[in-house]
This record gives structure tokens, sequence and C-alpha cells, in this order.
């Protein structure tokens, strides 16, 4: 696999942590009450903040030369 394919899909998953992560805390917020809200609102910062670092690794790793 090339290098700019692999970085195509690290963005993708990074991508996809987001929207996980969206979902999850709108589900935690108007459905859930008390420890159970916390954990679910937990793991969805925690998604944002592996989404942020892998979307800051690849715009910094800079060009892929083919």
């Amino acid at each position: 696999m090339s290098p700019g394919l692999m970085k195509m899909w690290i963005s993708l998953g990074a991508i996809a942590l987001m929207f996980i992560a969206v979902f999850t805390i709108m589900f935690s917020r108007a459905k859930l009450k008390g420890f159970l809200r916390f954990i679910f609102s937990g793991f969805a910062y925690l998604c944002v903040i592996i989404a942020g670092i892998l979307m800051i690794l690849v715009v910094f790793s800079g060009p892929v030369s083919e």
C-alpha cells in the first residue's frame, strides 16, 4: 500500500471517529443520566482527542512523493 493511500485511510478513520463522537455525545446528553452519561461522554471526548491527534499527524507529515 502506498504512503498516500495509507494517509487517506488514516484520515478517513479519524473522520469516522469524529462522527462516532458526535452521535455518542448527542445520545448521552439526550437519553442518559448519571454515571452512564459520564462514561459515554468520556468515550466521545476520547474519540475526539484521538481523531485530532491522527489529523495532526497526517497534516504535519507533509506531502507524499511518489
